[in-house]
């Protein structure tokens, strides 16, 4: 059996050119899911692919990158490839785990693929701490602005119930709930 594994990280992540380049390849079976790859144990998906493999069986991939982003993670999915007596291929890095250096290659692209990671997460890191300088707020606007969260505050204490408040604002009785204790 040929497989297929594509992986992106996020929900809103696009999978077609994965899906596309497996699919070309030839795969029997393309697996699929959108989790992050910073660890294997997150990823059931690939676990269930890398159980399922006999001997024989070809496991396709893009880039080392979406089967892990750590090299020593990356090790232990080639070992536990090799072990099976499959071989795991790269469609777009030209790399096959049946080659002598594959062990070292696939290291060396995990290790990139790590620090490629950690960059990110520093970079991020700091973009935040700049736009925060700004002034830039995050997460979800309030869904009530300071003047009806004063309101809401006032008819709670008159003792209005929850529901009347929320349906008034067209908001939910948990939202009331939440702006009368924060009020207080």
């Amino acid at each position: 059996m040929i497989y297929g594994y594509a992986r992106v990280s996020t929900k809103k992540q696009d999978l077609a050119y994965q899906l596309d380049r497996l699919q070309r390849a030839g795969c029997d079976r393309i697996v699929h899911e959108k989790k992050s790859g910073k660890d294997t144990a997150g990823r059931p998906e690939f676990l269930r692919l890398l159980a399922s493999l006999q001997p024989g069986d070809t496991l396709l991939a893009t880039v080392s990158d979406r089967v892990a982003r750590d090299p020593l993670d990356m090790l232990l999915i080639l070992r536990e490839i090799q072990c099976v007596g499959a071989r795991l291929q790269l469609l777009d890095q030209a790399l096959d785990s049946a080659s002598s250096d594959a062990d070292l290659s696939l290291y060396l692209h995990g290790w990139a693929n790590k620090q490629y990671r950690l960059r990110l997460l520093e970079n991020t890191k700091n973009g935040r701490i700049i736009a925060r300088a700004k002034g830039v707020k995050f997460g979800r606007k309030p869904k009530l602005n300071a003047r009806q969260r004063a309101q809401v505050a006032e008819r709670k204490a008159s003792g209005e119930p929850y529901a009347q408040i929320a349906r008034s604002f067209g908001v939910s009785e948990s939202t009331i709930f939440r702006i009368s204790n924060y009020v207080k």
